[in-house]
């Protein structure tokens, strides 16, 4: 198997849907020897900012020289993306090697009668067995959707569970109020062991903290009041963060906005938990673990002259965070925004945040069966700005936005990590040609 057909493999196997439930996955990681068990995990779940913060968390447990593994979904330009060891995406021909292994296990259970795993377990267990295999000490895992019947929520005894912002997303799988979303979520929390919470929004802190308490986990929720922003702007947030009686001074976060600073939080409470634990960190590899974090993708600035920002806000908190640091920094004169979005997402939250900061909309087609179709997007934009264009090839799309921002204005290109993947691959190869 190569490094393609593993991927023809991986996707073939979308047509299996997600179905709830960890029987499937467990049997299959059985079978591959459990390699969830042979490192500590650090689980992190969440609505908006888990990938944030399991970037900042494995950062600075690699400057801290542990050998660190890190899952995320998705991917936006590569697949490799997904599964890392040492900051480094796992090489094709590991992805193809890995892949064999799995779909081997995967053809025993169908022929002794077991359901066909889902995309996301066959992902989940190359990616588990990959850093069984590369012999990491920790692995940062973010959880694909929800957490209780997650695929990752395998790991049974984590270091640690982090659980990042909840809103509302995937309401169809996970529920209708933040208390149900937060309940899904509040899934990994196990059997004593901490957890460490983003400041929640209402039912979602309580349901949390419920939750800590039947499992006798100790439980820790960041307060804002633990930063003191020095600075804030396009480039970077600086800020100074306390955790009882540890001040750290200057902290420096090249990721942008306000609630990348309680993302901020959120990890470095993580890491101040698993010090408690044993974990030795110091100062030096925070300061520098934050520093070198980097979130592609995530309001990315990716060009001067004009500006170009990309962001995947897909949802109604994404698009107020996304909404309140480009009404801070620029004016709606300066901004065009180039659109598209998923057809089963928050659409109209979407729209209303973003487009009256305007003066441009052009409205384009994620590379998705499941996009909105522009016209039908349109028609919502309309009510919110009368400055609208339908281009639903991706690259003209950007182009007119380019056209119209000219050299003083700003792009903002956002609405889905599926239009944002495939703006961002094609903004760098034109750069690298220039």
């Amino acid at each position: 198997m190569n490094y393609d057909e593993a991927l023809d493999y991986i996707h073939g196997t979308y047509k299996f849907g997600s179905k709830l439930g960890l029987e499937n996955i467990k049997d299959l990681l059985a079978r591959l020897g459990n390699p969830q068990k042979q490192y500590r995990v650090i689980h992190v779940a969440g609505t908006n900012g888990k990938g944030s913060v399991t970037s900042m968390i494995t950062n600075i447990l690699h400057e801290a020289g542990y050998k660190v593994g890190m899952f995320i979904s998705p991917y936006l330009e590569n697949f490799t993306e997904r599964i890392q060891v040492e900051l480094r995406e796992i090489p094709r021909e590991d992805l193809a090697k890995t892949t064999q292994q799995v779909k081997e296990k995967v053809d025993e259970m169908v022929a002794s009668g077991r359901n066909h795993p889902t995309e996301f377990e066959i992902v989940t267990a190359i990616g588990f067995l990959y850093f069984a295999r590369q012999k990491i000490d920790i692995a940062v895992v973010e959880v694909g959707l929800g957490g209780r019947f997650d695929a990752t929520n395998v790991v049974d005894e984590p270091l640690l569970s982090v659980i990042t912002a909840i809103g509302f997303d995937h309401m169809d799988i996970l529920g209708s109020t933040l208390g149900e979303i937060a309940f899904e979520k509040a899934g990994i929390i196990k059997q004593g062991r901490p957890v460490v919470s983003y400041p929640q929004l209402g039912e979602a802190s309580s349901v949390i903290r419920e939750a800590a308490r039947e499992r006798k986990s100790p439980y820790y929720e960041v307060d804002g009041h633990q930063i003191d922003v020095k600075e804030s702007s396009l480039d970077e947030n600086v800020f100074d963060f306390r955790y009882g009686d540890e001040l750290y001074r200057d902290l420096k976060l090249k990721l942008v906005g306000e609630h990348q600073l309680l993302n901020a939080a959120t990890a470095l409470t993580a890491i101040e938990v698993v010090k408690e634990l044993g974990l030795t960190v110091s100062k030096e590899a925070v300061v520098q673990g934050l520093l070198k974090t980097r979130w592609p993708g995530r309001l990315e600035k990716i060009q001067d002259n004009p500006i170009i920002l990309i962001d995947g806000a897909h949802n109604a908190a994404g698009a107020d965070a996304l909404a309140h640091t480009v009404s801070t920094y620029f004016a709606n004169d300066d901004l065009t925004l180039v659109l598209g979005v998923l057809k089963d997402k928050e659409v109209d939250a979407i729209v209303n945040r973003l487009c009256p900061l305007a003066h441009k909309v052009i409205i384009t087609r994620p590379d998705s069966p499941r996009a909105m179709d522009p016209v039908k997007l349109s028609e919502k934009v309309l009510v919110y700005n009368n400055n609208v264009t339908v281009e639903p090839d991706i690259i003209r799309a950007i182009h007119k936005g380019i056209d119209a921002a000219g050299e003083q204005g700003v792009i903002l290109i956002c609405g889905s990590l599926y239009l944002v993947g495939a703006a961002r691959k094609y903004i760098k190869t034109m750069q690298s040609r220039e």
